[in-house]
């Protein structure tokens, strides 16, 4: 069971959602506007948020800003539009993942207990380096070249998986299973959070150090010659 705080000013859908996830066992929260959002987050706060992105007191892309600088929490963001440039911008703005409305139960539940998975606390672990760059997983902490390397928490998983499979090709498919605990999706998400983790590597597609790209075949973190 865990703590879900439900942000949509649409009472008929926030009342469906609080439904479904009260079936699951989990205990609800609810917000109607952002503002009373940031104020449940500080004062209790969740293990995951469900913010829906049509609020009346605040663009729910900035609502989504202003829980990144207050909370590390889950969040996954509800939005009428399916349009890729919207979910890479959500997904910069610091989006755990996203659900396109409208949205079945299962679907909901499913995106749910994957960003819960990926939230807890792993086992006990050791650094991993990989030349320069090194891995701390019990502190969730990343440097290059002795340089802490600011990452979300996404970014880290991602980071870390592969670190700990260094100078292995790794398929989409496995990350996607693996990382985002899915069985299925598209590419997308895993290419925008490679883009994200190169820049902050400080490299490009095109002339990479440690992240390569194997075309047709998967993603590779190479030791550094």
């Amino acid at each position: 069971m865990a703590t879900v705080l439900v942000v949509e000013d649409d009472e008929y859908v926030r009342s469906a959602i609080i439904q479904e996830l009260g079936r699951r066992r989990h205990a609800v929260r609810s917000a109607g506007r952002a503002l009373d959002a940031l104020r449940e987050i500080t004062q209790h706060p969740p293990d995951a948020v469900i913010l829906d992105l049509g609020l009346p007191d605040l663009d729910g892309s900035e609502a989504l800003k202003m829980v990144r600088s207050v909370s590390s929490v889950p969040v996954i963001v509800a939005t009428a539009r399916d349009d890729e440039a919207e979910i890479v911008r959500l997904l910069q703005a610091g989006a755990d993942d996203y659900l396109v409305k409208p949205f079945s139960g299962d679907h909901l539940n499913a995106r749910l207990e994957a960003v819960l998975r990926r939230a807890r606390p792993a086992g006990p672990s050791k650094a991993v380096r990989v030349g320069g760059l090194a891995v701390d997983l019990d502190r969730r902490e990343a440097t290059l070249d002795g340089t802490p390397v600011t990452l979300t928490r996404r970014e880290f998983d991602l980071l870390a998986y592969l670190a700990a499979r260094a100078d292995r090709v790794v398929s989409r498919k496995e990350l996607l299973a693996e990382v985002w605990q899915q069985s299925y999706g598209d590419d997308q998400t895993i290419d925008v959070h490679l883009s994200w983790l190169r820049r902050k590597l400080g490299e490009k597609a095109s002339a990479p150090r440690y992240l390569h790209t194997v075309r047709g075949v998967g993603v590779m973190l190479v030791t550094p010659r």
